[in-house]
């Protein structure tokens, strides 16, 4: 699934190729996302103009002189600028076709995405509740340290819980804990001031590297012009059970936290759980 980088790195590249072009219409081929798509978008959005395109956690919103739409592109669906003629292909369910020629293409095999329209996005029950940025000064060591006080969780499922902080999914769980040398299993509680405020260094580095590299490619994510992300060619832990560590080469251990693939290194990751 694309993760807050992949989902940033989407906005980034589509901001200067939306942004002031106008919908001349709208087609919708399957309707039948993780949400059937609303009928009136089709009818709503032609001749409305793009204004913006903002992201909260791993949702887009894109205002336009219409309204406002949220995109989540669910495990497996990407947006892409094309042109107006080229085919779709099995998988692509929804067009925007642009007065510039071109056509924002959503392409989404799994369907588990979803385009849903609210005039206040922030206030749909799915953004609603969701906790702070990572990367904004709201996410900080001593808010980590005060939300892990008598939490008894495995440190990784704290970070990974969207009520928490939003946008560390599981590539970034892994990584992070690596770089600041935390058993993920550790229970939250046990964590230091010091440790929490290195643990979200390391989140903040790592997101912000990750999105400066386009992302994270294991499977079906790609950028906007259809290129890869790169930052898995970086990854220290994640994909990468029973390999030699890249510090210390003791082999990598695998387990499963909430049915989520964790890797560690028992050696460099030296807080353990009890």
């Amino acid at each position: 699934m694309p993760e807050l980088p992949e989902i940033e790195t989407a906005r980034q590249g589509l901001a200067p190729l939306l942004i002031g072009q106008q919908i001349k219409q709208v087609i919708v081929r399957q309707a039948q996302l993780r949400w059937p798509v609303a009928e009136h978008i089709t009818k709503r959005l032609p001749k409305a103009r793009i204004l913006a395109i903002d992201r909260r956690s791993k949702y887009l919103i894109l205002e336009t002189t219409q309204g406002k739409l949220i995109w989540h592109f669910g495990m497996s669906g990407t947006l892409r600028v094309l042109p107006h003629s080229l085919p779709p292909q099995k998988h692509d369910h929804i067009d925007w076709l642009l007065d510039n020629g071109q056509c924002l293409r959503y392409t989404d095999p799994r369907r588990f995405g979803c385009l849903l329209w609210h005039e206040s996005p922030l206030a749909v029950k799915l953004l609603a509740s969701l906790g702070p940025e990572p990367l904004t000064d709201a996410f900080h060591g001593d808010y980590l340290w005060q939300i892990c006080q008598g939490r008894h969780r495995a440190i990784k499922l704290v970070i990974m819980d969207s009520h928490i902080v939003v946008g560390v999914g599981n590539i970034y769980a892994n990584e992070s804990l690596f770089a600041a040398g935390i058993h993920p299993k550790t229970p939250a509680t046990q964590l230091s001031k010091d440790a929490c405020a290195k643990l979200c260094y390391h989140i903040k580095t790592l997101l912000t590297k990750a999105i400066a590299m386009g992302g994270t490619t294991l499977k079906d994510f790609s950028q906007v012009d259809g290129k890869p992300g790169y930052f898995q060619q970086t990854l220290q832990v994640y994909d990468r059970a029973t390999l030699p560590c890249r510090i210390c080469h003791t082999p990598l251990i695998d387990l499963r936290l909430n049915r989520r693939a964790t890797v560690y290194c028992s050696q460099c990751q030296a807080l353990e759980a009890e």
